[in-house]
């Protein structure tokens, strides 16, 4: 996948959309928020003399997917490129820069809340939270008793949620051996079926809106989920899960100028978390910015201006095509502003093999704009409020 991406030859993507319609009338293609940040969510296609083959997590949408309709891009940059992904898990100091910036768009009470909400969460949790700093710095819990504290503290500190499923995610892709998972390796891909079934069988209609905010299985249940999938995994899942979450926390969460060992989130400030622990901070901030009632207003306000830097520093950086890099799982995306690519749109037909192969050439540009609330995974429901981000009590 890196290799097709940085070779400076085209670049074969897909897109899933139920708004066909929208783009053929206007002529434009929109970006659109979530872990890509502001790019156009594809997945990656292979020439082949008989089609464009899709990578794994492509047929995966093809077949779960089946009210869109598919485009295929084809995306030419001028020159090569270099290999960046995005970890969204990281982008916790982008979230708090934009709050910071645009905090004059909430109403006082509405920025009261969400500070006290923020910090409050922090303090609620802050027991789980050194015991993760403890851990990554080798003062070990029993891995059961671990996976438990975790589960626990989930569903008051969400954000957990993410951490938890991507370490799972990565456990699961690395370390399988399954026939199917070999079958992608020798493509060059990881099994993205394997989280994706992780996800679906941990909660209940994750289907129908993928909110990892309610994913926190507890120990034996995790060792049961994990079992289903691949037996040989189970054993050392919760052992793995410990060492990785908590390292994985304490780079996100903590300054580097932090020594791990020495601080704590008990009694923690705004303005202590602000210096120590920004990345942090600025998840929550971003998280509870969802669920003030005026939200569906906010959106563009705080998420374009996220994309606008986000769309800066992928032009500086030469990158067409940002990629989501937790794992090069094959989440790739196009970056609507870049100036140095050429983009061809067709729409494309699935033939009895999985292959696509485009039909109709679209008059369409993408460009740098986001796409509307309520075409996107944070659409409204039928209050009209943010769906998949109901607000969860948090002490203040």
């Amino acid at each position: 996948m890196t290799e097709m991406l940085t070779s400076g030859r085209p670049i074969h993507l897909m897109h899933t959309t139920v708004a066909l319609d929208a783009i053929r009338a206007s002529g434009q293609l929109y970006a659109s928020t979530g872990c890509l940040v502001a790019a156009v969510y594809c997945a990656p296609l292979v020439p082949e003399a008989a089609g464009l083959r899709p990578h794994n997590l492509g047929s995966y949408l093809l077949e779960t997917k089946a009210h869109t309709s598919t485009l295929v891009f084809e995306v030419t940059p001028s020159a090569p490129v270099p290999a960046r992904g995005i970890d969204y898990l990281r982008l916790g100091r982008i979230h708090l820069r934009t709050y910071l910036q645009h905090r004059s768009h909430l109403t006082p009470s509405e920025d009261v809340r969400l500070r006290q909400t923020a910090t409050g969460r922090v303090r609620a949790a802050a027991p789980f939270l050194d015991v993760l700093l403890a851990n990554s710095t080798g003062r070990r819990t029993p891995p059961a008793l671990f996976v438990d504290q975790l589960a626990s503290t989930v569903p008051s500190f969400p954000f957990l949620g993410y951490l938890y499923f991507e370490v799972l995610s990565e456990y699961l892709m690395l370390h399988s051996t399954s026939p199917q998972t070999r079958k992608y390796g020798q493509d060059g891909e990881l099994n993205n079926r394997l989280y994706k079934r992780l996800a679906f069988s941990a909660v209940e209609d994750m289907g129908r809106l993928f909110d990892l905010t309610r994913f926190h299985p507890s120990h034996d249940r995790l060792i049961e989920l994990i079992g289903q999938l691949e037996p040989e995994l189970a054993h050392g899942v919760a052992e793995y899960c410990r060492d990785r979450l908590a390292h994985l926390f304490t780079a996100v969460a903590l300054d580097p100028s932090q020594d791990a060992s020495a601080f704590t989130f008990r009694n923690a400030s705004f303005d202590v978390l602000a210096t120590a622990a920004p990345s942090l901070l600025g998840q929550l901030v971003f998280r509870e910015m969802r669920t003030i009632g005026r939200y569906p207003q906010l959106y563009l306000a705080f998420e374009q201006a996220k994309a606008l830097e986000a769309w800066t520093f992928w032009n500086a950086a030469g990158i067409p095509t940002p990629f989501n890099g937790f794992l090069p799982k094959g989440e790739i995306g196009i970056n609507p502003a870049y100036p140095r690519a050429s983009c061809t749109v067709w729409v494309a037909e699935t033939c009895e093999r999985g292959l696509l192969h485009p039909r109709e050439q679209l008059d369409v540009t993408p460009v740098p704009r986001l796409v509307d609330l309520s075409l996107t995974a944070m659409r409204r429901d039928a209050t009209g409020r943010a769906a998949g981000h109901l607000q969860i009590p948090g002490p203040l």
